[in-house]
């Protein structure tokens, strides 16, 4: 997604899009340049539906508009996903934007129960995208706008493969976007990230420890590597804790989704559910 996207908050994904990159619903600047909100440097000139830039008209760039670019110009890119052997794939990890629920990470118990952690996925709306704050949406896997078949057709399709795998990948599922009252984010996010993947990584290779609670393992706060980060520890507690009222109802609102697939929702996902409503209490 263009908007947002600068030398400060992502530096690789703007250096790659330099050249041989495809740009669309942005804006252009005098010199018939991409331009959108967020760049860190100059100003458009006609707006994505290609009037002169109004200010009274709204974002120059469409807030959904796109760039693509060959991954292959990606700093970071490594030759290896050109194996013809393939990459073993250790962990697959889903992530939503909720202000309170989803703490900053979490591990599956196991694959069936992560097919459901990625089922549920959700990010809650903002008035910029829909004219109301805090709806929440379900966005399975991160597929809902490229999923072609029935989702619960899509889940069973999921849980067979994982019956066949010997040592299926770790499912996590990470949220970057906890707030307080306020509205400020309580992890910093962008290149921290790292610290959090880096527990992912640890934890496929079984040298990271972890809390069970009854929507998966959390790391503990000594688990993270928060050298030079300065987090208030608790706010630290705050992003890696599970509020059971809260995901009481959240297991409810699930429950109503998969009921919106009536029989084609997989058994063994109301299972998961119902087990998890069990450890919940």
């Amino acid at each position: 997604m263009a908007p947002g996207t600068g030398p400060k908050t992502n530096r690789n994904a703007f250096d790659m899009i330099r050249k041989d990159t495809l740009f669309t619903n942005v804006a252009l600047t005098a010199n018939n340049e991409p331009w959108w909100e967020g760049m860190g440097s100059g100003e458009p000139a006609i707006d994505w539906l290609g009037r002169p830039f109004d200010k009274a008209n709204g974002p120059s760039a469409h807030p959904n508009s796109r760039f693509t670019v060959s991954a292959v110009h990606n700093p970071s890119y490594a030759t290896e996903a050109e194996s013809p052997r393939g990459v073993p794939i250790s962990a697959l990890v889903f992530g939503g934007r909720r202000r309170e629920l989803a703490p900053l990470v979490y591990q599956a118990r196991d694959w069936a129960h992560g097919v459901l952690v990625g089922a549920s996925v959700a990010s809650e709306t903002t008035a910029a995208a829909t004219g109301a704050v805090g709806v929440v949406r379900r966005d399975p896997m991160a597929m809902k706008p490229f999923c072609g078949y029935n989702f619960g057709d899509y889940w069973q399709h999921w849980l067979s493969v994982g019956s066949k795998l010997s040592k299926p990948p770790g499912i996590f599922h990470v949220n970057w976007f906890r707030q307080d009252a306020g509205g400020k984010f309580l992890w910093p996010g962008f290149g921290d990230n790292l610290r959090v993947i880096s527990w992912i990584l640890d934890r496929c290779a079984g040298k990271a420890a972890a809390q069970e609670t009854p929507i998966g393992y959390l790391p503990n706060p000594t688990d993270l590597d928060t050298s030079g980060l300065h987090i208030d520890p608790a706010v630290l507690a705050e992003i890696l804790s599970v509020n059971p009222d809260a995901w009481r109802s959240e297991a409810t609102a699930m429950g109503e989704y998969l009921d919106e697939f009536g029989d084609r929702a997989p058994a063994a996902l109301r299972q998961q559910l119902q087990a998890l409503q069990q450890r919940l209490g």
